[in-house]
C-alpha cells in the first residue's frame, strides 16, 4: 500500500482512522527520540527518518539513508528499524527488551509488523531510535559498503 502523499502530515491524514491513530502514535515516539541530524520525509511511499542528502549525498541509490521508516501495509503496519537490524549487538538488545516488555515480536528481516499500537512497547521503540547518532549511523553505513 504505497502512498502517493508528499509530506509526512499528508501521509498520516491519508490513512484509515484506525491506522491513522496507530501510525500517529508511533510517529510521535520516533520524532520524540530521533537524534539530531535526522529528518522526517516521505520516501518510497512511507514515512522515513533519514540522513538528508545535503549531509550525505553518496548513497547507493540516490535516496537519503533511512534509519527508521514507518508504513501502513496491506495486512499490517510496519516499523523498519535499520538502526537495530544493521548492528548485531543492538539487534540482540532490542529482541530481549521487546520480550521483557511482554510483547510478541512479529518481525521480518528489517521490520517489526504490528496491527495495533498496543502490539509495541513504545518505550523500547523510543530507546532503539535514540541509540544511534547520525555520525555512528554513517560510520556503520560506510563500513558496510567496504565489506
Amino acid at each position: 500500500m504505497k502512498s502517493s502523499a508528499r509530506t509526512p502530515d499528508a501521509y498520516v491524514k491519508s490513512l484509515p482512522a484506525d491506522r491513522r491513530e496507530a501510525i500517529a502514535a508511533v510517529r510521535a515516539v520516533v520524532l520524540d527520540h530521533l537524534p539530531k541530524g535526522f529528518v522526517e520525509i516521505v520516501d518510497f511511499g512511507m514515512l522515513s527518518y533519514v540522513v538528508p542528502l545535503e549531509r550525505f549525498p553518496d548513497t547507493y541509490n540516490g535516496h537519503p539513508l533511512p534509519i527508521v521508516a514507518l508504513a501502513s501495509q496491506k495486512r499490517s503496519m510496519s516499523l523498519y528499524l535499520m538502526c537495530v537490524y544493521g548492528h548485531p549487538a543492538t539487534r540482540a538488545w532490542f529482541v530481549s527488551a521487546f520480550r521483557k516488555a511482554g510483547k510478541k515480536l512479529d518481525r521480518g528481516k528489517s521490520c517489526v509488523r504490528f496491527k495495533s499500537v498496543d502490539d509495541l512497547p513504545l518505550d523500547v521503540i523510543g530507546k532503539a531510535v535514540a541509540r544511534v547518532s547520525v555520525a555512528r549511523f554513517l560510520a556503520l553505513y560506510r563500513k558496510s559498503r567496504k565489506d
